[in-house]
């Protein structure tokens, strides 16, 4: 059953007889532009119905995903017609069938542009990571307790990421492919090994003076090393200036309620914290002026890195990004900056799934030009106000 909501209608007195279904084939849809206004809610909960036509005043709900199907081609089918700027759907139905409709969605090029959101209500955290790797959504969230500004800024953000350049494009994990940064495009590398070597020459009074400083105020080694995984999921060993305590790895378990990245669907990839007690004094200043990233310019010289790139992982987060949307960011290189720091950086309210679709955005668009103007703006977001 199709439920329409008309603009400033009482709830009650919104619902119109039931739409025929008619089946329209996508090969004779031409692309137009459309406006995108009101919601589509795919499910049977009338108090989210209810919600959702107190925040945008208009849409249609349909019990089925067969039945939204033939909606949106119904509507694409007529001029002048006004299509979702959201699709919302009940995380009630099989996540195969769900998956195939959001498959539909992508490949069209009406509604590629349109956020599809799961609603996870009910559900358990192993529930939602089930729906999250098996139907792979733009976004998972809990329409009970969510805010009307929350919910808007979430589609804003999920619909200019879809809508750049048109469709998103998703580029895929090539198996067998060669992932080394040394075939990298040829102006890029010259360009990394140029900079970084000159940096680190010039640099290198300004590394034993801060090799100096950290190691008055703690015990500890000079320089943090970890594994993470850059492009093409490829380890390395990764350099920092030490900014914690020695034993801060030993005391993440017992700061996990403080981590930045407050998931939405009860699921949490990256770990940052907000005012992290764990950073010495002098770690402060490093992080707040970006000074404890370079000894990365040593990765990039040796080619782990890039300049400009998606910020690698640590192995524990990288593990949970691996189906094919997700892997998707590691098809560009590691870099010390990137459209993420550009954009977002300090920004305590941002979601993991909104930084996902970042570096996507960036793996899908990179090129000379843009790794140009990223390292342009980037000095304007090395002095940052959050401590993180």
């Amino acid at each position: 059953m199709d439920l329409l909501f008309a603009p400033k209608t009482d709830f009650k007195e919104a619902i119109s007889s039931r739409y025929k279904i008619r089946h329209y084939s996508s090969s004779r849809l031409m692309p137009v532009n459309y406006q995108y206004s009101g919601f589509y809610y795919i499910g049977k909960n009338n108090s989210h119905i209810e919600k959702l036509v107190s925040i945008y005043m208009r849409g249609y709900a349909s019990d089925g995903l067969d039945n939204a199907r033939n909606e949106l081609l119904r509507s694409v089918s007529q001029e002048k017609n006004i299509l979702p700027e959201v699709i919302i759907c009940a995380a009630t139905y099989d996540h195969k069938a769900i998956r195939q409709f959001l498959q539909f969605l992508r490949m069209h090029p009406s509604f590629s542009c349109i956020p599809f959101i799961l609603e996870g209500e009910g559900l358990s955290e192993k529930g939602l990571m089930h729906y999250r790797n098996n139907t792979r959504p733009d976004e998972i969230l809990r329409l009970q307790g969510l805010d009307e500004a929350t919910l808007r800024q979430k589609v804003k953000f999920l619909r200019k990421v879809k809508s750049t350049g048109g469709a998103v494009i998703v580029p895929r994990i090539e198996e067998n492919g060669n992932t080394d940064l040394h075939f990298a495009p040829l102006s890029k590398r010259a360009f990394d090994i140029l900079v970084s070597g000159t940096a680190l020459m010039v640099l290198s009074p300004l590394f034993l003076l801060i090799g100096v400083l950290i190691r008055m105020e703690s015990r500890g080694a000079v320089f943090y090393i970890s594994k993470r995984a850059g492009k093409g999921y490829k380890v390395f060993n990764f350099f920092k200036f030490r900014t914690m305590v020695a034993d801060a790895e030993k005391r993440m378990n017992e700061l996990t309620h403080l981590n930045q990245y407050v998931p939405d669907a009860g699921v949490s990839v990256f770990f940052k914290l907000n005012d992290d007690p764990r950073i010495t004094k002098v770690g402060k200043l490093l992080r707040n002026t970006s000074l404890d990233e370079l000894p990365q310019l040593v990765n990039v010289f040796l080619g782990h890195m890039s300049l400009v790139g998606n910020r690698p992982l640590p192995l524990y987060e990288a593990k949970e990004l691996t189906t094919d949307d997700y892997a998707a960011r590691f098809m560009a290189p590691a870099g010390i900056t990137g459209l993420w720091q550009v954009k977002k950086r300090g920004n305590k309210d941002m979601s993991a799934e909104e930084r996902i679709n970042i570096d996507i955005m960036y793996a899908a668009k990179c090129n000379f030009a843009t790794d140009l103007w990223i390292i342009a703006n980037t000095p304007s977001a090395l002095m940052q106000k959050a401590n993180v």
